[in-house]
């Protein structure tokens, strides 16, 4: 398989990171907020967390503050559909494919429900044909891209597609929340929206950087699935963000990447280019340290993060896209997601 070509979608309101302070100390419910839970969003708002600016799909940040069922439910379906729309045409038109030639669609999110699903309105939108697979994956949060992906290597290799868009898209502000929850707190402090695509085939595009999928893998440990998750609270979707997820990313990282390598014959000295999931500062710090890796290990990550905060599913896809864009040395690159299950998955990547 594949990746012929790459978009990427946002919101066009940015907001710097102390702007969202001082919108908060104006919500109605700060002054309801015990005083740790003021100094966590003080401190995480105007500390160094790795995010300077984030993309909401909102008119103003006072939006934030709107904690109705219906209002958030609205926020993601009128939003979600464009964002992933905007992502799948720019990914079609970097790799010279017009919407016609697409066999089947897959679209990621955890952050809303529609039904039908997101692939209805965004097929609807791309002019997709009628006959088109469709298939809405839900509910592997911020680690789903790589799955995704490996539903569109499964559909090429087995003869009934030519050409699959694989698209992640998440409206994280229709999930954000203010209690006394240090980890909902956290969230709210952290996620963006937005979305990403990609185009797979069985050929490469004569036009661009070759991107071949070598080997992947995942795992899964369901009984640490309570360390980060949604919930159900009142009608609203709110993130379950636990102290331990760095270290729990860093560790099934380290495993899953180790066991790709030694399958594939694959030393670690040999990838020349890592494309991590922007969880966080923290997250990316801890991969840094159990992985051994340098600052310009996890530049692009950390640039993702800088620019835009943690964009959940569709962070990799930026990731990777900013690589390839910055002219990343080619070669062995590894990509990697993770999140709610607890979920790990990664993938062997030959870039020429």
């Amino acid at each position: 398989m594949f990746i012929t070509g790459l978009g990427t979608a946002i919101p066009p309101q940015q907001y710097k990171q102390s702007e969202g302070w001082e919108a908060v100390q104006v919500a109605p419910q700060f002054s309801r907020l015990a005083p740790r839970s003021r100094a966590i969003l003080r401190k995480v708002l105007n500390g160094n967390n790795g995010i300077e600016t984030r993309h909401l799909a909102l008119h103003s940040l006072h939006e934030v503050f709107d904690l109705d069922p219906n209002i958030l439910h609205a926020r993601f379906a009128n939003h979600a559909p464009p964002l992933a729309t905007q992502a799948a045409e720019r990914a079609l038109a970097n790799a010279r494919t017009s919407a016609i030639e697409i066999d089947a669609i897959l679209i990621s999110t955890c952050t809303g429900y529609l039904c039908p699903g997101l692939t209805s309105y965004v097929s609807e939108r791309l002019g997709l044909r009628p006959d088109v697979l469709t298939l809405d994956l839900v509910g592997q949060g911020c680690g789903a891209a790589l799955p995704n992906l490996r539903t569109g290597e499964a559909l090429l290799a087995s003869g009934r597609c030519r050409r699959v868009l694989s698209v992640c898209v998440e409206i994280c502000s229709a999930a954000f929340y203010l209690d006394d929850d240090p980890g909902v707190l956290i969230s709210a402090c952290l996620f963006g929206d937005g979305a990403g695509a990609a185009v797979l085939s069985n050929e490469p595009n004569p036009a661009a950087r070759t991107v071949a999928w070598k080997r992947a893998g995942s795992t899964l440990s369901a009984g640490e699935r309570d360390l980060l998750r949604f919930e159900l609270k009142n009608g609203m979707l709110r993130n379950v963000l636990s102290p331990q997820v760095p270290s729990l990313a860093s560790r099934h990282a380290e495993k899953l990447l180790g066991t790709i390598l030694a399958d594939a014959g694959v030393s670690r000295d040999q990838i020349t280019t890592w494309i991590w999931h922007a969880g966080g500062r923290d997250v990316l710090l801890a991969l840094q340290e159990r992985l051994s890796l340098s600052a310009g290990d996890i530049q692009w990550s950390a640039g993702v993060l800088r620019d835009v905060g943690n964009i959940s599913s569709p962070c990799v896809y930026f990731v990777l896209q900013a690589a390839l864009s910055g002219n990343a040395p080619g070669g062995l690159w590894w990509l990697s997601s993770f999140g709610a299950g607890f979920s790990c998955h990664g993938a062997l990547l030959q870039v020429e």
